[in-house]
């Protein structure tokens, strides 16, 4: 390399050194140094651990949230008691005394309302996770953590405004003439798999509801036509007993009336397993395993795209 002095003599440099960088690509030079992208998505086990460091922070923005949700209302958080209330007196009144679904069904007091509370904890789930990502946008675009913290987050709060119903439940149930036995106890695991199914459920309607901010205002009618299929205010076994084997095929594989089955089959002494499908413990684990595994798979393949756009 050469250049002018001011003296009108050439001065000749030496030759620039080649870099080892030079020829590299963008990718290589960044794993060479190191780098990687903002916001990248992890490996689903790094994802899983992140997430799991995490659960201190997901308990307490449920109980944040939980705590914030009827702090308008003058009744505060009687209306978590009172809302699946107020509905199970809407549908005995029309259902029960006026279309007569209470009709060979014994107990059905209690057997209406455990069908309304256990539906009211999926479909409190399914709302609340259509939400979790376009309704928390400040949030995740402000700090660095695994976007599934959202949906599961709101489904613990569900959960948590169900166990503080079931006194209200039990109390109900008591009153109707039920006597607590051992068989009560099976209402724990009916729960627990509810719980990992409305989780799968409500980070699929995550991502779903990221993209197409449409589908909250759909879901309502969805998950009405959803409730009208799940015997919360009839007996499907009774109903269907003429029905054709597809019809009934159909209704006992559906994972809502699966739950309200096993929730009904612990409290109620005249519901019995002969009233419910074959396999139903298994059908039950099943949906849980499949909709709770699928529903994470599904929701961190998307991770990198959530608060973006």
């Amino acid at each position: 390399m050469s250049e002018t002095t001011h003296n009108g003599a050439v001065a000749v440099g030496a030759p620039p050194v080649p870099s080892d960088d030079a020829g590299l690509s963008p990718s290589q030079l960044a794993a060479k140094y190191g780098l990687s992208v903002s916001g990248a998505r992890p490996g689903l086990a790094a994802y899983t651990r992140d997430l799991w460091g995490r659960r201190h922070f997901i308990n307490e923005f449920a109980k944040a949230r939980t705590a914030a949700q009827y702090t308008q209302a003058r009744l505060g958080q009687l209306w978590q008691v009172m809302t699946p209330l107020l509905n199970a007196a809407v549908y005995y009144l029309i259902f029960g005394l006026l279309i007569g679904t209470n009709r060979g069904v014994d107990n059905f007091i209690a057997f209406l309302v455990t069908g309304v509370f256990i539906f009211t904890f999926t479909q409190s789930s399914v709302l609340a996770g259509v939400r979790a990502i376009s309704g928390n946008l400040g949030l995740i675009r402000a700090l660095h953590f695994p976007r599934a913290s959202m949906p599961i987050a709101l489904t613990l709060m569900q959960l948590q405004q169900l166990l503080m119903s079931m006194f209200v439940l039990i109390a109900i149930v008591l009153m109707t003439g039920e006597v607590p036995d051992a068989s009560w106890l099976l209402a724990i695991p009916a729960l627990a798999v509810q719980f990992v199914f409305n989780t799968g459920l409500a980070l699929i309607v995550a991502r779903l509801g990221s993209k197409m901010t449409d589908l909250a205002q759909l879901m309502p009618f969805l998950l009405r036509t959803w409730m009208y299929m799940s015997g919360v205010m009839y007996s499907i076994s009774k109903l269907t007993s003429t029905a054709p084997h597809p019809v009934v095929l159909l209704l006992d594989i559906n994972p809502v009336a699966i739950y309200i089955d096993l929730m009904r089959f612990a409290l109620i002494d005249s519901v019995t397993s002969a009233q419910m499908p074959h396999h139903v413990w298994a059908l039950a684990v099943a949906w849980a395993v499949v909709v709770g595994v699928g529903g994470y798979i599904y929701f961190w393949k998307a991770e990198e795209s959530y608060g973006r756009g």
